[in-house]
C-alpha cells in the first residue's frame, strides 16, 4: 500500500521561493528573506517571480509501490496533496549561501535511488540497467542527492574541467553530517567543497555541503575546515566515487581540477552556473529532450 509522510520538522521545512508553476496553488505563509541581490527567476511559463513573494510550505511524500520493486516511486506533494517536482518545483536558494538539499540515497544504504528526469513529476525511483534494479556493490558512507532547480547542461562544455560536457541531470551533493537522512527528505544545506568527476566523458559535479543540523556545521565553512574536523572525508568522497564502478567491471572515473577538492567559492559558482542552465531549460530556450519539465 502506498505510504504518505509529511515533512513538517524545523530541519525538513523547505523555506524559500516556490515557483508559481501550475498545478501549484499555496498561500503565502511567511516573509522572511529573499533572494541574495533580489534575483529574478523565470519559470517554466515566461512569468517572473521575485522574492517579494515566499512561502513556507510542507511538502509532503507520498510512496507508492514496494520499495526495491521496479514501479516504486516517491512523490512529492504540495499542502493541498496535489503533485509537484522536487526538481523544478522545490527552490534551490534559501539565502546566505544556504540550499535546499534532497535525499535520494540515504548514507550506509546502496540502492542506487535517483530523480526520474524523464518521468511527470520527477518522482524518486530506483534505477534500473537492462531492466533490473541498481546497486552499489557497497554501502555509500554519506548522504546523496541532488541541488533542486539545477542542471548539467549536456550541450556546454566546461574549459575549466577539460572541455568535458554536462551528463543531463541536477547537480549531486554528498552531505557529510552525521544523521541519517531518509528518501524524499529535504535538508538545507551550505557547500565546502567541489569534486569534478569525470564519468566516461562527462562532468558530473559532487558538492560536498553539510546540513546546518549537524552538531559541527558551524565549525566548517570552507574546504579546509572539512580536513580539519571530517579528517580524510574528502579523500574518502573521491576515492569512492573514482572506484565505485571497479566491480562491474568499468574502469574507474576520473577527476578534473588537478584530482583535488575546489573550494566553497568555485562550488558556489558551480551551483550558480547550473542554476542558470536549469532556468534556461524551463524557459525552453534549450532543448529538453527526454527530461520531463513538470
Amino acid at each position: 500500500m502506498a505510504a504518505t509522510r509529511v515533512i513538517s520538522s524545523a530541519s525538513n521545512t523547505i523555506s524559500g521561493a516556490l515557483l508559481s508553476r501550475s498545478p501549484l496553488k499555496i498561500k503565502p505563509q511567511s516573509l522572511s528573506f529573499c533572494f541574495k541581490n533580489n534575483n529574478i527567476l523565470l519559470t517554466q511559463k515566461r512569468r517572473l517571480f521575485n522574492c517579494s513573494a515566499i512561502y513556507n510550505p510542507q511538502v509532503q511524500t507520498k510512496e507508492e509501490g514496494q520499495p526495491e520493486t521496479l514501479d516504486y516511486r516517491v512523490f512529492f506533494l504540495d499542502n493541498s496533496g496535489k503533485k509537484i517536482s522536487p526538481w523544478h518545483d522545490i527552490p534551490l536558494h534559501l539565502g546566505d549561501g544556504v540550499f535546499n538539499f534532497i535525499v535520494e540515497i540515504p548514507k550506509e544504504s546502496s540502492a542506487k535511488m535517483e530523480v526520474a528526469t524523464d518521468e511527470l513529476f520527477t518522482p524518486i525511483k530506483q534505477d534500473t540497467k537492462k531492466g533490473k534494479l541498481r546497486y552499489y556493490p557497497y554501502n555509500i558512507n554519506w548522504n546523496y542527492g541532488l541541488l533542486p532547480q539545477t542542471w548539467e547542461d549536456p550541450s556546454l562544455a566546461n574549459a575549466e574541467v577539460e572541455g568535458a560536457f554536462g551528463d543531463n541531470d541536477p547537480v549531486d551533493v554528498v552531505e557529510i553530517g552525521e544523521s541519517r537522512g531518509k528518501i524524499g527528505q529535504v535538508l538545507k544545506v551550505k557547500p565546502l567543497a567541489a569534486l569534478a568527476m569525470i564519468d566516461e566523458g562527462e562532468l558530473d559535479w559532487k558538492i560536498v555541503a553539510i546540513s546546518l543540523d549537524d552538531p559541527r556545521a558551524s565549525l566548517v565553512n570552507d574546504v579546509d575546515d572539512v580536513e580539519k574536523h571530517f579528517p580524510g572525508t574528502l579523500t574518502a568522497i573521491r576515492d569512492w566515487f573514482r572506484d565505485y564502478k571497479i566491480p562491474d567491471g568499468k574502469p574507474a572515473n576520473r577527476f578534473g581540477l588537478g584530482n583535488k577538492p575546489a573550494n566553497k567559492d568555485f562550488a558556489l559558482k558551480v551551483i550558480n552556473e547550473t542554476n542558470e542552465s536549469w532556468a534556461k531549460l524551463v524557459k525552453r530556450s534549450i532543448p529538453a529532450g527526454e527530461l520531463s519539465l513538470v
